[in-house]
């Protein structure tokens, strides 16, 4: 038997406060786990954004719009591949008002060239570039409310009041995790010959494709600085940054759940401490008898770093072990065809399933250092007094 064997077999002398103790840990990783992947899912479309796209919009704010003039423009901008546009339509189901998707009017002529991360098959395609009234939609959305292609749908409008006619004309999937898998999108000239004067020809932002991506605050700038002297100017940015921007709103949200992992952890370190702690005060005569018949301080060091060690390596596997199928294919799968529009991608990313497990070790040894640091200063007379 080993001195760090000694100290792994002490782990289990008490297996009642071992199991709770393992629980704790475990469950204290599982949410940690959770809030992360909350975290790197909300961020999923910046940081898979497309790095040859850029997006313009108005300077002062996304919800006003641009003249559609302005798109012939941007695409005579040098630098510029393609473009094409959209408007945030703002639609809601009127046999589900509670469950929320996106409807946006796009140019049906130009938006799947854009955007090619949209996967629609090409006979589906076709039939929608065909219909004035089809629509195209996620494969998520199409689950979530059990439609498919052929199915007429009215849509009850928000920001366009009014029942709007569809007919699902295909259901695309993603190519790119940044892709929000339930959204409904339908012809934007559909929407604009139904507007009034002061509606129509009106875009609510541009998606452009640039040729070289280290040129895009370049290519950015061109553009705004052509519309600098118009009534309506424009602000023109990355994919990404566009994005960013739009988490910005909830970066309040976001830094608080930040916080609230560390408090797991600093909760979890309590845990393990507070039961390394009472096994130490328990075992203070053990100790002395152990320092009587020749073991060194650093034996007890030894024994209680390895009873630790191992505590929070079970507790951290079986918390990892735990979170990744649940958050996977339970959680993950249901916000992802439920929620799309805030979590396209919601799985655990495998550097946080490590760093999990890692914090798991490092916290129970950096508790573990203060009892077992008291218990190498043990007197050996005095710790032999003491029963129990």
């Amino acid at each position: 038997m080993t001195i760090v064997g000694i100290g792994l077999r002490n782990a289990w002398r008490n297996k009642i406060r071992a199991v709770l103790t393992l629980i704790g840990v475990a469950v204290a990783v599982i949410a940690f786990l959770f809030l992360r992947t909350i975290l790197s899912a909300w961020t999923t479309g910046a940081d898979n954004a497309a790095k040859d796209r850029l997006a313009t919009r108005h300077k002062v704010t996304f919800v006003m719009s641009l003249p559609l003039r302005y798109v012939d423009h941007i695409r005579t901008i040098p630098g510029v591949k393609a473009a094409s546009y959209a408007n945030w339509f703002g639609a809601k189901n009127p046999n589900a008002e509670d469950q929320f998707f996106a409807t946006i009017a796009v140019d049906s002529k130009t938006f799947l060239d854009v955007s090619d991360e949209t996967v629609v098959p090409p006979d589906q395609k076709e039939h929608w570039l065909g219909d004035r009234r089809g629509a195209i939609i996620g494969d998520h959305l199409a689950k979530q409310f059990g439609w498919k292609v052929g199915d007429k749908v009215t849509l009850e409008g928000s920001i366009y009041p009014g029942d709007w006619e569809f007919v699902i004309d295909g259901i695309y999937t993603a190519a790119r995790r940044s892709v929000d898998r339930s959204t409904f999108f339908f012809h934007w000239d559909y929407m604009n010959e139904s507007l009034s004067a002061a509606q129509k020809d009106r875009v609510g932002w541009v998606m452009t494709r640039i040729d070289d991506p280290s040129h895009a605050a370049d290519i950015a700038k061109r553009i705004d600085d052509s519309f600098a002297d118009q009534e309506t100017q424009t602000l023109t940015m990355s994919e990404r940054a566009m994005n960013t921007s739009f988490l910005g709103m909830f970066s309040a949200i976001l830094k608080a759940m930040n916080y609230v992992s560390i408090v797991i952890l600093v909760i979890m370190g309590l845990i393990l401490g507070n039961t390394i702690a009472m096994g130490v005060r328990e075992r203070t005569h053990e100790y002395g008898v152990l320092r009587a018949i020749g073991f060194k301080p650093k034996h007890l060091v030894a024994f209680i770093l390895g009873e630790a060690v191992l505590i929070g390596a079970i507790g951290g596997l079986v918390g990892v072990l735990v979170a990744v199928p649940f958050i996977n294919q339970g959680v993950g799968r249901y916000l992802e065809e439920n929620m799309s529009g805030f979590f396209p991608y919601f799985r655990v990313a495998p550097h946080d399933a490590i760093l999990a497990g890692l914090l798991a070790l490092g916290l129970a040894a950096l508790v573990a250092a203060i009892p077992a640091y008291q218990a190498s200063k043990l007197n050996t007379i005095d710790a032999l007094r003491r029963v129990g």
